[in-house]
């Protein structure tokens, strides 16, 4: 059969970073502001993977559309994999990162081992399209648990955040220029563009008070599949990227064994300076982002009801209080989706009063944005609990002169 992937140009790379941004924000908005829960939205999307998976591999060539669907479901599964073993399991994102790099480096060994070949220029049988894509899966998960490692140990932002695997993949890219191994060079970008695309649909989905501009999921996910599609319907018409033959169109560059030696050593010494910076920045002061929602405000302090709403109009306090009195009869009610859907107006309201609110008391404002925060914790938990929300809901409506 024809090679089953596309040919490794710009289109390829372009396409690859808009689903590793999908496949974060996309799975943070069904399991968050649908309310379907982690572990369902982890079984819907296995589901989906096993029928995408299926539909590419009947294929006896390379189709954009088919190609490229089996790789946002693989994002997106992948994703939901290394968060569930966080989030539901506890495991601790440094043990989840090694043991899927162990699986990563199993996957590659017994490939070799059986192909002579990791290159994704020879995806020509069954068995290497298999390989292929359980080394595909394998590296977003990877990359899902490093990223979020990444952010854990040093208390970036996301868009911050985004800097690090920007500058390491263009790293790569000098290295393979220079003469590094082209199929270690390859996955070696590919992996690091999981990390590069969560962070930057983190950076353009979060609030503004977290360092995000404020699109939220929904919208990010909107923006990055008409992308997706875009650019998909672009290589299905003009073909760009297809791999017409197996035979090499134009003569392969020609390795140097004593070049590639050297890249190598080059690529270790760009890994022990992001080591070393990584270190550094886990040295700097800064709150981890448990810490930071395990934390109410503590720069306002503990206030009363009147002097957290006082500063504020009445209408707006109205309004919030609203808000959060319908969340809290959702989750009484044990409607889990309404509540999540409710509580996502409150955090769009509050966010957008911000510049007007904020101004008027720094102190009060805080006090209520962390209450705001334990609401939010609370409500989009992977399992909720119910006595939590309610704990929680209380509390802020308490301090909006609310009746509870």
């Amino acid at each position: 059969m024809l090679n089953k992937v596309p040919e490794v140009t710009v289109w390829f790379w372009i396409i690859k970073i808009l689903c590793t941004t999908v496949g974060e924000s996309f799975a943070d908005w069904i399991n968050m502001n649908l309310g379907v829960g982690l572990l369902n939205t982890a079984l819907i999307f296995t589901g989906a993977l096993a029928a995408v998976l299926a539909w590419q591999l009947s294929t006896s060539r390379y189709i954009p559309f088919v190609y490229w669907l089996t790789v946002v479901v693989v994002s997106v599964t992948g994703t939901l994999y290394t968060d569930i073993l966080t989030d539901s399991l506890g495991v601790p994102l440094v043990l989840s990162s090694g043991v899927f790099a162990g699986v990563l480096a199993a996957v590659f060994g017994i490939w070799y081992v059986r192909e002579r070949t990791l290159s994704v220029h020879s995806i020509t049988t069954r068995l290497r399209e298999l390989f292929y894509w359980l080394a595909v899966l394998v590296t977003f998960a990877l990359g899902t648990a490093t990223g979020d490692w990444t952010l854990e140990l040093t208390g970036w932002t996301a868009g911050v955040s985004v800097l690090l695997p920007l500058g390491l993949i263009a790293a790569i890219i000098v290295g393979w220029r220079l003469g590094a191994n082209a199929v270690l060079s390859f996955w070696l970008a590919y992996i690091l563009t999981r990390p590069l695309g969560a962070n930057l649909g983190d950076w353009l989905g979060s609030p503004g008070r977290d360092g995000g501009l404020g699109l939220g999921t929904a919208m990010t996910s909107v923006i990055f599949l008409l992308a997706i599609l875009a650019t998909v319907v672009y290589l299905t018409l003009s073909r760009s990227d297809v791999i017409e033959s197996q035979e090499p169109t134009r003569a392969p560059r020609t390795p140097s064994p004593a070049r590639e030696r050297g890249m190598l050593a080059y690529y270790v010494v760009v890994a022990i300076a992001a080591t070393a910076l990584l270190a550094w920045a886990n040295q700097q002061p800064h709150a981890s982002a448990s810490e930071e929602a395990d934390t109410t405000a503590p720069m306002a302090g503990h206030i009363t009801p009147q002097e957290a709403t006082a500063p504020f109009p009445a209408a707006d306090i109205a309004k919030f209080r609203t808000i959060t009195a319908d969340t809290l009869a959702n989750v009484n009610s044990g409607d889990q989706r309404a509540a999540t859907s409710r509580v996502t107006d409150l955090e769009t309201a509050w966010d957008d009063d911000q510049s007007t609110l904020e101004p008027k008391s720094e102190k009060a404002w805080g006090f209520l944005d962390g209450e705001i925060d334990q609401v939010l914790k609370a409500v989009r938990a992977p399992h909720p609990d119910k006595a939590t929300e309610v704990d929680a809901l209380n509390t802020l409506l308490t301090s909006l002169g609310g009746t509870t």
